[in-house]
């Protein structure tokens, strides 16, 4: 279905990618000087083609995403490249519930369905229970995949409207790499604000278009998610490298550098990495990210 497949990551990424997908040349690689949010990430994305082509559709696909059903996410994909290429909107692809989450968010797109899509009333953060039983009860409500699709031109015009200081100082990152002063983008890049482009554009936005899917899914940035999809022993403990576990239950712990031991645990998380050990109940695996977002704007991205 596309014509070319871009990788957009953190350069100190790259060699990772590169070992991971050797056919993936450099001219395919779209690469932030660090991590700034997604509107900065998608900001520069689209700069980038727009060089190539205004017209350009993208869509975006978050790679820490596990799904299955081939069938239904190539027709939501395609029905959403279709839509953001015939029409002067943004597109994004929402997920019908399958049971009332609490740790994604929801978008609210009632109405008719005009050429696969939806008109998107609004967005709405993570809910409590009882709100989540009410979305899923009345219908017309989509969990929050963050899978986008545009023309670029189109992107760039909501970008100005919308964030249009963010705007500019992207505009000043891409010409001074036009200019071949990589050091001069990495500064004014790392001075972006840290902005999910979600909050940035898309809660704002009126041109903005659901498609809705239902396919199955999973968010594996997600570690709550993860321990679903890592083999369980008998206790409900998911574990990967060298353990010992003493009265402990319903865990995930991954570690490959050294011995994890564990005493009286019950449903927790532990993931021992190179360079930081995350532990945490599995009930607030959703809240790692307000540990991502302190590490941001602290500027000690290199844990991440």
């Amino acid at each position: 279905m596309a014509d070319e497949v871009f990788v957009l990551t953190e350069v100190r990424q790259r060699t990772i990618v590169e070992a991971v997908l050797p056919e993936v040349d450099k001219e395919h690689l779209i690469l932030e000087p660090e991590a700034r949010g997604t509107t900065s990430a998608y900001g520069l994305a689209a700069l980038t083609l727009l060089e190539r082509d205004p017209s350009t559709v993208m869509l975006t696909l978050p790679a820490d995403h596990v799904v299955h059903g081939t069938a239904k996410i190539a027709r939501a994909a395609k029905t959403a490249v279709r839509a953001a290429r015939t029409k002067d909107a943004l597109v994004t692809v929402g997920l019908k519930p399958t049971f009332p989450s609490i740790g994604l968010g929801y978008i609210h797109a009632p109405g008719r369905m005009t050429d696969g899509t939806l008109r998107v009333r609004r967005f709405i953060e993570k809910p409590d229970l009882a709100s989540a039983k009410r979305y899923m009860s009345a219908g017309g409500y989509y969990w929050n995949l963050a899978w986008f699709s545009w023309r670029v031109e189109i992107f760039i015009e909501e970008l100005a409207r919308h964030a249009p200081r963010h705007l500019a100082a992207l505009r000043k990152v891409v010409a001074a790499e036009a200019a071949g002063d990589d050091s001069g983008a990495a500064r004014l890049y790392g001075r972006l604000p840290v902005e999910v482009i979600d909050r940035s554009v898309m809660e704002k936005t009126d041109r903005l278009l659901l498609v809705p899917a239902d396919f199955e899914w999973a968010d594996i940035g997600n570690w709550a998610e993860l321990g679903d999809r890592v083999h369980a022993d008998d206790r409900g403990n998911s574990v990967e490298g060298e353990s010992v576990l003493v009265d402990t239950t319903g865990s995930l712990i991954l570690g490959d550098r050294r011995l994890i031991a564990a005493i009286g645990l019950e449903d927790m998380i532990i993931i021992d990495s190179e360079d930081a050990l995350l532990v945490c109940p599995r009930s607030r695996a959703q809240d790692v990210r307000k540990v991502v977002e302190a590490l941001k704007r602290a500027r000690k991205t290199r844990y991440l």
